[in-house]
């Protein structure tokens, strides 16, 4: 048995926020354009594995400038094409690639 539970939803927004150095602002943009994982809850919480994804989205828009439709597309590929295993080791690669960038490298954006 894990100890932890990667898909228990336990995380708030603005937590993750600053696990990431954004904005809330920004990330609950995200979230208005349909970019972040659903939550249906209304005290959104999110979880790890979410939260790979939402940092993924924050890379995608602030270092790469990709626009909504973009992500989205992107995201959705992700979704429709991978199995769980594949994305999960897909999203563990950028991960450690995320880790790797500097503070200076990852600007926070208030538009996509």
């Amino acid at each position: 048995m894990a100890l932890l539970d990667n898909n228990k939803d336990v995380m708030p927004l603005r937590s993750i926020a600053e696990l990431l150095t954004a904005k809330i602002r920004t990330l609950k943009m995200y979230e208005d354009k349909g970019l972040l994982p659903p939550k249906k809850e209304v005290k959104k919480l999110y979880s790890i594995n979410d939260v790979k994804i939402i940092s993924f989205v924050h890379y995608l828009a602030s270092v790469k400038k990709i626009n909504a439709n973009g992500i989205k597309y992107i995201t959705e590929m992700l979704d429709n094409n991978m199995d769980e295993k594949n994305r999960t080791d897909f999203l563990d690669i950028v991960e450690q690639k995320l880790e790797k960038l500097s503070g200076k490298e990852v600007i926070d954006v208030e538009t996509i």
